[in-house]
């Protein structure tokens, strides 16, 4: 087992879980928002996993406030807005810290196995052009970042925030590790 899949969770109905629990499974790790411009993601990361959940891919939602105030819910909240809004039925957990002081182990593993992000120079722009100073490399630009996890548990690749759940590179990249074996 890896150091990532050790690391305790939180489901976002409150269960103790970890990555341990996807064992074997490629994994899409994504840290999510409500109120954000890049939230109609949620849209195209549910087709991905119900395309590819039954070859063993699970998108991994993780909500987070870090950035703008943009994920301001409750757990109960943010469930709630994420079936209703977008009939997201992939695996969801508790909000936590992805940034700075009060970073979640999780991300702090993730940041150090891929300190940075595919094409993150475009999102890095975007964010300067509305006045907001991007963190500095290995830190997650802002949200719906996605980390790719292999089947042995190890992060793969990294990908920006706008970087679309059916970018070629992304789905590309799932399918790499889906069907590498075969």
């Amino acid at each position: 087992m890896t150091a990532i899949q050790d690391v305790p969770l939180k489901t976002i109905a409150g269960e103790q879980t970890s990555l341990a629990d996807y064992a074997g499974q490629v994994l899409l790790v994504v840290n999510v928002a409500s109120k954000c411009g890049l939230t109609p993601q949620y849209e195209g990361l549910e087709k991905l996993y119900e395309k590819y959940k039954d070859e063993g891919f699970a998108v991994l939602g993780f909500p987070a406030n870090d950035f703008a105030g943009q994920e301001p819910g409750s757990d109960e909240e943010i469930a709630t807005f994420c079936t209703t809004n977008f009939g997201a039925s992939f695996p969801m957990f508790s909000k936590i810290g992805i940034v700075g002081p009060d970073k979640h182990p999780l991300y702090r593993e993730l940041t150090t196995a891929l300190p940075a992000a595919q094409n993150e120079g475009a999102m890095r722009t975007k964010l300067a052009g509305y006045g907001m100073t991007p963190n500095p490399a290995p830190e997650v630009l802002w949200n719906f970042e996605k980390f790719l996890i292999g089947r042995d548990g190890e992060p793969v690749a990294r990908f920006a925030p706008d970087t679309a759940p059916d970018d070629d590179a992304l789905v590309s990249a799932i399918e790499k590790e889906l069907f590498a074996s075969e």
